[in-house]
């Protein structure tokens, strides 16, 4: 998956990340590899709403 096609809109990446991360990936990291997308663009965008990735909890609260 390449970065563009990413979702966009922040609260349709939140949703698409936290659901990868609690049915597929053990972490951010591993996600990003496998997608092939920027871990430092989804935080950016995820960070702009006041999400932040909590690695214990391996999702964005």
């Amino acid at each position: 998956m390449a970065e563009n096609t990413i979702p966009n809109d922040p609260m349709i990446l939140l949703s698409f990340v936290n659901t990868k991360l609690r049915d597929f990936y053990p972490s951010l990291d591993k996600m990003c590899d496998d997608l092939g997308c920027s871990k430092g663009e989804i935080e950016s965008k995820l960070s702009a709403i006041d999400y932040k990735y909590n690695a214990e909890l391996n999702k964005f609260v």
